[in-house]
């Protein structure tokens, strides 16, 4: 399919000059693969210059996907690699919200029938959406470890395939395809922040932009404090996946944490100066940017990874100024 989308990958995949960098399970023609197969499917999501956020601020602007977060890629590129057998067999995966949607989303669309066990605790937006996309919704325990025990036993007992959210080399591949966007966009983009849960997105980027980019920084964004009740549901996974880790420790520059109060201050931030709707784990990154967790940045950019968030927790962050 011939598109702005694939253009950017095709581009810039004649440049490469550090893939000997990544690991054998994810070269960087697995991302621009993942963007011609994307293409057409999910939003190329813009790039915007935000000066009221800081004078060399640019968001790339995930929330705008049609489910709202960039998970739609990992999840959209796994599914079309899937097996004929384990298309018609059926997918299961564990998700706090955004996984579950991107999988509901083109499951449906694929026809491929999907079941997401997400953890009670999950954003009731995000499971009655979840639920309205088609997908079989069962809620178990308390945080995403517990409903990703629960998946893998149904997955034994229906021979269902899993989707891992972060811990699968196409998962993260699909992920990768937003590093691809911004530089195609940004070219001369000096500091790339990316939120961090279990991963995938920050390695997918780290591997797609540093190959293209070596002298990026690229720096990932953590809850401080993770496994209690938080706005960050997204990013609130106490430790990376295996295959995240080994390119975060390669490739990435820095992590930095931040605390619950600078996300609500980088959520109010957005909404009040940029007119843009993020979720606590979205905001992340101009969260980082803004309460100084970052030096020597230069021209930046700030992944914005989603927007769902229930309306009256948005209410209650916004009023709390």
């Amino acid at each position: 399919m011939h598109t702005a989308h694939a253009d950017a990958a095709r581009t810039l995949s004649v440049c490469a000059s550090s893939e000997d960098r990544l690991p054998a399970w994810l070269p960087l023609s697995a991302v621009t693969d993942a963007a011609e197969r994307l293409a057409g499917h999910i939003v190329r999501t813009p790039l915007l210059h935000a000066p009221a956020l800081g004078r060399d601020l640019w968001l790339k602007a995930e929330t705008f996907q049609a489910t709202g977060a960039f998970k739609e890629r990992g999840a959209l590129n796994r599914l079309l690699r899937l097996t004929a057998p384990e298309r018609a067999g059926g997918v299961i995966a564990m998700s706090a919200g955004n996984h579950a949607q991107g999988v509901a989303l083109h499951a449906r669309r694929l026809g491929v029938k999907a079941t997401i066990v997400m953890p009670e605790t999950a954003p009731r937006c995000k499971v009655e959406r979840t639920a309205a996309l088609g997908a079989e919704v069962l809620l178990h325990g308390t945080t995403v470890g517990d409903a990703k025990g629960r998946a893998l036993e149904l997955a034994g007992e229906r021979r269902l395939t899993f989707l891992h959210p972060y811990d699968d080399p196409d998962v993260i591949a699909g992920q990768g395809t937003v590093g691809l966007e911004v530089l195609a966009d940004l070219p001369d983009a000096q500091t790339l922040v990316v939120p961090v849960g279990g991963g995938g997105l920050l390695a997918g980027i780290a591997a797609a932009a540093k190959a293209l980019k070596p002298s990026l920084r690229v720096v990932g964004v953590r809850l401080a404090r993770r496994g209690g009740p938080t706005l960050a549901d997204g990013i609130n996974v106490h430790a990376l996946g295996k295959l995240p880790r080994e390119i975060v420790a390669t490739l990435v520059d820095d992590l930095v944490e931040v605390e619950e109060a600078e996300i609500a201050a980088a959520m109010r931030a957005l909404h009040d100066s940029f007119g843009v709707v993020a979720e606590g784990a979205g905001a992340a990154a101009v969260a980082a940017c803004l309460c100084g967790r970052l030096d020597r940045t230069g021209r930046t950019v700030a992944v914005l990874s989603g927007r769902n968030v229930d309306g009256d927790t948005l209410a209650r962050t916004l009023a709390a100024a």
